[in-house]
């Protein structure tokens, strides 16, 4: 008994040694150190450093075993300061969570830690990491070091070390400067099921060792950069697939077709890349697929139709807009002539659209409406030549040399009956080589697998073909071959007397179609040169009269009036035209019409109609003038700007002319549109269309003050997607592509719909061709800058995709981009959303109190959100494209229902009545008209209204 007493006491005072007792000297040591080098230590809620970390009582978020720290727990403290160089002395160390604090200056090695399974130091701003951190932890399960600027300045790679830990179930590293190449031997790791690299600096393939991985969830979006590169191959082959990211890369190739094997596959984003190809259609039939997004590729064919919600694929080369609709035969065959040669990215960038004869397909000619010439020597194609070429009877010339093509000729070649010019030549072709008909001339010179001299002659076995004449100088230069003659004949017999006839008289034409064909051309230059006179002609009395003017349309599409604004050139010091173009004024010339109007205002009556600018028809102030509510003569609301004579300095006489070069340059449903100008003396006024409900501004943030209708989240969608559009335009749609750089909520109008007009247009600056940037000064209004223009005065379109989102933000919270007296963690709004908005909670709770049913559109408005995150993302590069935008708000916004208004009389007739009833008394009432017209010879019935009208013909009859 007594034995089993001891043994019982032993075994308590073992147990108790797990919990409590005496810290380790060393880890105490680590522990002081780290509370030492924290500058808000107090929020650990530490005793003094006399006491025992182990306890009894534990130190708060301090887990022992026995003498020795197995945890430290200190997420989301905001603690700042720096860790202890001698950290790894923690070698007991199982668990470790610093994530979402402060801690800076560099990360400590973690060298030896061969105890340590989970280590999550995520949201800090750990500046550098040592190259021997991830030696010795073969325990390692998961380790999590997202968002800390590690090396910023050079990026680091992956170190080889990490192969080493072969437990290693989750690796994310997403936003801390991974540079260099993918590793290869994350591929191999027998345990690793996660894998995110997203926003770092990786530029490689993925490489071949990661086909047949056990890895379940891969992210590698938005890589800094060109980004990874190279085809999907290995992806397909990755059958244990759920969830990847590879958007924002330069991922190149088709989407490959093996894809299909991938049956877990849930989502799947190869947006912003350079796919091309088709979509496979085991894709979209993946069972278990419900996030698909394709936008922004060269993807081609049709648009497939799918069973799941999330499926996006705008700006691509796709020959039909409505999925499941099929391309023409010609443009199918075309494609797949192209997948035979591998998708090169030159032509699958042009060929867009389902008629090769109205876009412009590279390589491509037509004749009467169908493709007759494909032209593509010299593109370094490689693969093989499609059959389907041979489907496409209108060709008349093809021209492939000088290429790296395999394979043989399409034997149904020879059925192409308007073939007249084969070009194969410096190819690597191989017999056999189709026998064609006399008509054909074929160039096969340079391939080496070909004999000297191919076959040529006709299918039916007749007389061997006549050599015909050298090629002209169009055909592409190969081996010798464009410019030498068909292959000799096989013997020496001259050609019959007839076929040198018809060779004379073929030639005698040529020579008369060549002499129409330059006489033609001369009359072309010749009335080109007219036209040309007497445009400049008209051109200079544009301007003739000293009282001129400018004229602009109206904002009503329905009409053709004008309105003209006389600019007075009296002794008072008025201003002529002349005058007004200064700086930018042969720019702004372009813009200028004086073509006669209906009707012309002088600038008495302008003044007239904002009562002489008084103070009650103030609609609003900006920074170099006052806008007024005006009303013309025949009731017509206008909007007139006037620059106050204070603020007339260079900029501002800028910023005048800017609005009136671009708005006569665009006209936009969602732009506001400008009806003229004026000039006076110092006086400089803008008049533009009237919008009754003014700024959005005003019923986001003072609508209270105003005794305003707060907006609903139907009316804010579609502001969202009203402005979306008008940007789009400015962006892409217009003959220049303009930056608005002031987009904002105060500079955003309503109508008497609460649709919205995007204005102010004076700091608009021309978009760079390409993704280049312009340097030019800072404008704008702090709180909507992107901070690439903030900080370098560089901007691009996407400044104001920047903008855009900071304005969806507004429309949620109904909080200002910028506000002094709110509490700093919210002053500035595009900051603080971004940190939110995927907490369901807190987005949830910053939505504007104002919206009814917040949680019936609470889904759209997650929606909103992540779209407004993404264009206010501080990387330009990693911001959509306006198109995008309005890909994303017109999906929730445009929700058709039918009227419930019964309109029964809308024609007139009963419509629940049969056609064939109505029709037939229309029919008799028609007879009954017709009648009284013979047998009347007073008043003439009236004619039955309604249905009989929607039966005349287009000519009335």
């Amino acid at each position: 008994m007594a034995s089993w007493m001891l043994l019982f006491f032993l075994s308590f005072c073992y147990l108790g040694s797990l919990v409590s007792g005496e810290t380790d000297p060393n880890d105490f040591a680590v522990l002081d150190e780290f509370r030492k080098g924290l500058n808000n230590p107090e929020l650990l809620k530490w005793p003094d450093s006399g006491d025992d970390p182990c306890g009894p009582p534990l130190w708060p978020h301090v887990v022992c075993s026995g003498s020795r720290v197995t945890q430290i727990q200190v997420q989301n403290l905001g603690l700042s300061g720096q860790l202890p160089k001698r950290f790894n002395r923690l070698s007991n160390l199982i668990n470790l969570g610093f994530q979402r604090n402060n801690f800076s200056g560099p990360l400590p090695t973690f060298r030896g830690l061969s105890n340590l399974q989970y280590a999550y130091l995520v949201n800090n701003e750990f500046d550098t990491i040592p190259s021997d951190f991830f030696v010795g932890l073969t325990s390692l399960l998961e380790i999590a070091l997202d968002q800390n600027p590690l090396n910023k300045t050079s990026g680091w790679a992956i170190p080889p070390d990490l192969e080493a830990s072969t437990q290693l179930r989750n690796l994310s590293l997403i936003q801390c400067n991974v540079a260099g190449k993918l590793p290869d031997f994350l591929g191999t790791m027998p345990m690793l099921s996660t894998l995110k690299l997203s926003y770092n600096m990786l530029s490689s393939e993925i490489p071949e060792s990661f086909a047949g991985s056990s890895l379940q969830t891969i992210w590698l979006n938005n890589q800094d950069g060109t980004g990874l590169t190279g085809r999907l191959d290995v992806i397909s082959s990755m059958a244990s697939l759920n969830d990847v990211w590879l958007h924002g890369n330069s991922f190149n190739g088709p989407i490959p077709s093996g894809i299909g094997a991938c049956t877990s596959l849930t989502r799947l984003w190869l947006n912003n890349n350079q796919l091309v190809g088709l979509i496979p259609e085991n894709l979209t039939t993946l069972p278990r697929l419900q996030s698909l997004k394709l936008d922004n590729n060269n993807l081609m064919g049709p648009i497939p139709k799918v069973k799941f919600a999330n499926f996006t694929y705008a700006f691509n080369s796709f020959c039909e807009s409505t999925p499941g609709v099929s391309c023409s035969p010609p443009v199918t065959a075309l494609l797949d002539f192209l997948g035979g040669v591998n998708y090169p990215l030159k032509l699958a960038s042009s060929w867009r659209g389902n008629d090769p004869c109205t876009g412009d397909w590279f390589g491509v000619s037509c004749s009467n409406g169908e493709a007759s010439v494909l032209n593509l020597p010299l593109l370094h194609l490689s693969g093989i030549i499609s059959p389907s070429l041979g489907e496409l009877g209108s060709l008349v010339d093809i021209r492939l040399g000088d290429n790296n093509l395999t394979g043989t000729i399409p034997e149904n070649f020879t059925g192409l009956t308007k073939l007249r010019m084969l070009n194969v030549s410096a190819n690597n072709l191989a017999p056999p080589v189709p026998k064609f008909s006399r008509s054909v001339t074929l160039l096969t010179d340079g391939n080496p697998l070909l004999k000297s001299s191919p076959p040529a002659a006709s299918p039916t076995g007749s007389s061997p073909p006549i050599e015909p004449p050298a090629p002209s100088g169009n055909v592409s230069p190969g081996s010798g071959s464009s410019t030498s003659p068909s292959p000799p004949r096989n013997d020496s017999s001259s050609p019959p007397a007839a076929d040198m006839k018809r060779n004379q008289s073929g030639s005698h034409i040529s020579t008369i179609l060549i002499f129409v064909v330059l006489a033609a051309i001369v009359v072309l230059v010749i009335l080109f040169v007219v036209i040309l006179i007497w445009c400049k002609q008209k051109g200079k009395t544009r301007f003739v009269a000293s009282q001129s003017v400018v004229m602009h349309p109206k904002s009503s599409p329905d009409t053709d009036n004008h309105i003209k604004f006389t600019v007075t050139n009296s002794s008072n010091g008025s201003t002529s035209i002349s005058n007004l173009l200064n700086g930018s004024g042969s720019f702004m010339s372009r813009a200028l019409s004086s073509d006669d109007g209906n009707f012309t205002i002088s600038f008495q009556l302008l003044r007239s109609s904002t009562n002489n600018f008084s103070s009650e028809n103030v609609l609003g102030r900006g920074g170099f003038g006052v806008v007024y509510k005006g009303e013309l003569l025949d009731g017509m609301m206008i909007a007139v700007k006037r620059m106050e004579a204070a603020t007339l300095s260079n900029k501002a006489l800028d910023e005048f002319q800017a609005e009136i070069v671009v708005l006569s340059k665009v006209r936009h449903r969602n732009l506001v549109s400008m009806m003229g100008y004026s000039v006076e003396g110092h006086e400089r006024l803008l008049v533009y269309e009237y919008l009754p409900n003014g700024a959005l501004s005003k019923h986001l943030f003072h609508w209270r003050n105003l005794n305003l209708e707060p907006l609903s989240w139907k009316k804010r969608l579609n502001i969202g997607l009203d402005v979306a559009r008008g940007m789009e335009y400015l962006h892409s749609l217009t003959q220049e592509s303009f930056i608005h750089r002031d987009l904002k909520s105060s500079n955003i109008l309503l109508d008497d719909e609460y649709r919205a007009k995007v204005s102010d247009f004076g700091l608009v600056k021309l978009a760079p061709n390409g993704n280049n940037s312009v340097v030019t000064r800072l404008a704008g209004t702090f709180g909507y800058l992107a901070p690439e223009y903030a900080v370098t005065g560089k901007i691009t379109t996407k400044a104001d995709v920047y903008s855009f989102g900071v304005v969806l933000m507004e429309l949620m919270t109904g909080m200002a981009a910028l506000d002094e007296d709110r509490p700093e963690e919210t002053r500035y709004l595009a900051s603080w959303f971004t940190e939110i908005k995927s907490d369901k909670t807190k987005l949830y709770d910053a939505i504007d109190a104002t919206l009814e049913n917040k949680e019936e559109n609470f889904e759209s408005i997650v929606t909103v959100a992540e779209l407004a995150g993404h264009c206010a993302a501080r990387e330009p590069h990693r911001r959509p494209e306006m198109g995008y935008a309005v890909n994303v708000l017109a999906s929730l916004a445009n929700k058709w229902k039918p009227a419930d208004d019964e309109q029964e009389e809308y024609f007139g007739i009963d419509l629940h009545q049969p056609l064939i009833q109505l029709v037939k008394g229309w029919q008799d009432s028609e007879a009954m008209y017709s009648s009284a017209v013979d047998d009347s010879k007073g008043s003439i019935p009236s004619k039955p209204a309604g249905f009989a009208e929607s039966f005349t013909s287009a000519d009335g009859r």
